[in-house]
């Protein structure tokens, strides 16, 4: 079994998961968006999407670990793509391009999750907090290695520090939850190509943009579907 296995979940987004349970994190999801986190309770919750407190507490130990699921959710996506990209992919510019896309697109994917995320992130209980960051470590992590082997192969520049990069990367991409929107002039998918263009352009060596050129230009709806 690949180590994504582990967090690949059978519907490609998290893990196995019963219909009220999901029903629960769409609900809360709206409460907490609307409402916060302590402005809302189980019993709130429950009644909100027509269970009972037994339904609740069948999928989760108290309403903490239902924000930590949240939250969990999306960063198990980003990291499962980032280990399928190094699974997949032979060489660190379409390993690194592929991150970037799935990165991108995880802001149209899991919106609210997110938002709810930048809001209640400060009332994550330690032992939560702790598995976050865990996860969140192991995908700079990812990021940092492709950047190094692409460095080492000569695909991207050896001037720039890996881990200024790695972090510019991420600082970048991260801020699209403050201004994307689904209805918006762009398309998520639009989206990922600017800013694949903008990374890729600032670190590939000269000889790399010749070889990756035609990847760079093509449209977004004619690249492959990484």
């Amino acid at each position: 079994m690949k180590i994504y296995d582990k967090i690949l979940t059978k519907n490609g987004k998290g893990e196995i998961t019963s219909e009220l349970k999901e029903k629960i994190i769409e609900t809360s999801l709206k409460l907490f968006e609307k409402h916060g986190f302590h402005g809302v309770t189980v019993k709130d919750i429950v009644e909100a999407c027509g269970t009972s407190k037994g339904g609740f507490y069948h999928h989760f130990q108290s309403k903490d670990e239902l924000l930590y699921v949240i939250h969990d959710k999306f960063i198990s996506y980003v990291l499962t793509r980032a280990f399928e990209a190094k699974d997949t992919y032979d060489t660190p510019t379409l390993q690194l391009y592929a991150i970037i896309q799935s990165f991108v697109k995880v802001f149209d994917l899991y919106k609210p999750h997110i938002s709810v995320f930048y809001q209640e992130s400060l009332y994550l209980k330690p032992q939560f907090d702790h598995l976050i960051k865990k996860k969140r470590d192991q995908y700079k992590k990812i990021i940092f290695d492709v950047i190094n082997e692409g460095q080492q192969k000569g695909e991207f520049r050896k001037e720039l520090a890996p881990e200024i990069t790695g972090m510019s990367i991420l600082g970048m991409v991260n801020w699209t939850h403050k201004w994307y929107r689904r209805d918006g002039e762009k398309t998520i998918e639009e989206i990922a190509a600017i800013f694949s263009d903008i990374i890729l352009n600032g670190i590939l060596t000269d000889a790399a943009i010749d070889q990756y050129q035609q990847l760079l230009l093509e449209k977004p709806a004619m690249k492959p579907n990484f």
